[in-house]
């Protein structure tokens, strides 16, 4: 079964840190992009970084960027996001997802283009 498992959420205070992680099974991580969401109660899903299935490209949503890093590992077929400066802003559920195909990055391609989600995991910040 092909499945992305995301873990590393919590409840931290503002200016903690957190590595969130998404492990795939079932499939080949290393030849897709892959994009960490979020969504708040209540407010449309942010992509909030992408990455490349080389690794070498990453995009982020601009009030991220500067305080989260997202990355990959091929061979533990995992791809993290090292989110650094936590705000209570940031508090939302994290889900990842995989591009639908293969050898492809197009940063700001439609959501619809993600075809493998995984379940989410919660982030929240205190202030």
């Amino acid at each position: 079964q092909v499945q992305l498992v995301e873990s590393g959420g919590g409840l931290v205070q503002a200016g903690d840190s957190l590595t969130l992680s998404c492990t795939a099974s079932g499939r080949d991580f290393s030849i897709y992009s892959v994009a960490w969401f979020r969504q708040a109660p209540g407010e449309g899903r942010d992509r909030v970084a992408t990455i490349s299935y080389s690794g070498r490209y990453t995009a982020y949503l601009d009030s991220v960027k500067g305080r989260f890093t997202i990355s990959r590992d091929s061979a533990k077929n995992t791809v993290y996001l090292q989110m650094n400066g936590l705000k209570p802003e940031d508090t939302a559920v994290y889900y990842c997802a995989a591009f639908g195909k293969s050898f492809l990055y197009i940063p700001d391609s439609p959501d619809s283009d993600y075809d493998l989600w995984g379940q989410g995991t919660q982030v929240s910040v205190s202030s």
